[in-house]
């Protein structure tokens, strides 16, 4: 398998911290989708299992050892949540992102407070399942950049998503997991405005309700620290949201 083979994105490939193929299990007991979402993944260089019920789900990790699993909330002979149990028994600190058709704020929590670490909500696109997955396995440590990719860079901010290093005109500049989530969601969209609830979505990975200050809070971090003493690049637009643009001087 070549492991070197970007996915559908075109992002450079993720294996395992040993240069190994990351380890998918796909659980769905909709076979036609089971197989499209197998298929999307394993040309991301992936190695993927799939498995309809329950039962099959547990084997199957059990057998696969695996580092992600893609996990449908309504199962045949259960439901996701009593499979999740079963999996952190086999595999700790496996990542869990549920699908799920349910679409109610509190839905979604409940899946995130039983231990799934992200969700998708059903229909979705295979672009968004795979760059959900890529997150959940940088973030967790489990998985690598094979090759560096091009560094982020707007005006004098430059981030190294492999080496997870911030530098403004070269000075390092210190960030907590989720300041680099936010900083690196607005690198990726310079220029464009961001409203609360995409950055809720793609930073936190779940509707906050109206927790939404949570953005302000962690935007006036990251103004501290990226632009402080020094010409702003992080710029609130009133009523619209956030916006990274390059210094004017």
């Amino acid at each position: 398998m070549d492991t070197s083979r970007p996915g559908p994105s075109g992002l450079p490939a993720l294996t395992r911290p040993d240069g190994s193929p990351v380890r998918v299990l796909v659980v769905d007991d909709d076979p036609d989708l089971a197989e499209v979402l197998s298929g999307a993944l394993r040309y991301q260089g992936w190695e993927v299992r799939a498995a309809g019920d329950g039962a099959a789900a547990v084997a199957g990790a059990r057998a696969l050892r695996p580092d992600a699993v893609v996990l449908d909330v309504m199962l045949p002979d259960t439901d996701g949540f009593a499979v999740l149990r079963e999996l952190r028994g086999v595999r700790p600190d496996v990542c869990v992102l549920f699908l799920t058709a349910r679409d109610a704020v509190e839905d979604r929590v409940a899946g995130i407070t039983a231990g799934g670490d992200d969700y998708v909500t059903k229909p979705f696109s295979l672009e968004e399942v795979v760059a959900r997955l890529r997150g959940l396995l940088r973030r967790a440590g489990m998985a690598r950049q094979q090759a560096d990719g091009p560094r982020l860079t707007v005006g004098d901010l430059v981030m190294d998503e492999d080496a997870r290093e911030v530098t403004r005109a070269g000075e390092l500049i210190e960030l907590s997991p989720t300041e680099y989530e936010l900083l690196r969601f607005l690198m990726h969209n310079p220029r464009r405005v961001l409203s609360k609830p995409q950055i809720l979505d793609r930073v936190w990975s779940y509707d906050f309700g109206g927790q939404a200050h949570v953005v302000e809070l962690y935007i006036s971090y990251l103004r501290k620290k990226v632009d402080a003493g020094r010409e702003p690049m992080i710029h609130t637009v009133r009523g619209a949201g956030y916006v990274l643009k390059p210094a004017t001087r």
